[in-house]
């Protein structure tokens, strides 16, 4: 339902994603709040992530940035995390904004993106921990415009969280 008709509608949709981590919920925890490791999956596949300022408290704004890779263009596009509500080791909620690399908002549709990108995308990411030293993680993105930059964003987050259990993975081998 990405047509123009549902796009013309307004119908607005959650998105919801929901994976276990082979990881304990400190570590799944860690991945949100440690620049270092903000900087392993943000962005989706290809994209690289050279820039995780986090001010990780209630009403503290991180500043993060993907970089697309060459081949589409290598740009930068600088997001913001406002957090609104932090219960450690169980929920953060964030507003995201796109910014520049100083972190002041900028309009996404100046930015070069189609007109059904939100100005603001709140965000719930909620850990369980779960048999062992598993954690489910999901992570709800508020009242998208249906239409196709919900459908990014979608695939965006699948591939970050992708690359986060690459990351525990990676981890833990490591560590062996």
């Amino acid at each position: 339902m990405t047509d123009d008709k549902a796009l013309k509608s307004g119908k607005k949709r959650d998105l919801v994603f929901t994976r276990v981590f082979d990881a304990p919920v400190e570590r799944v925890w860690q991945a949100w709040t440690d620049p270092e490791q903000v900087m392993r999956w943000w962005g989706p596949n290809g994209f690289s992530c050279p820039v995780a300022k986090m001010d990780f408290r209630e009403g503290g704004t991180s500043l993060v940035c993907m970089r697309a890779p060459k081949e589409f263009g290598g740009q930068d596009m600088y997001n913001t995390w406002t957090y609104t509500k932090i219960v450690p080791m169980r929920e953060i909620e964030y507003l995201l904004h796109f910014a520049d690399k100083d972190g002041n908002r900028v309009d996404p549709v100046a930015m070069g993106l189609l007109p059904d990108m939100p100005q603001e995308v709140r965000n719930l990411v909620t850990f369980k921990a779960v048999g062992g030293k598993k954690t489910e993680m999901t992570v709800t993105e508020y009242d998208w415009t249906v239409g196709q930059m919900m459908e990014m964003s979608k695939m965006g987050m699948e591939q970050c969280l992708g690359k986060m259990a690459a990351s525990f993975a990676k981890a833990s081998d490591s560590a062996s």
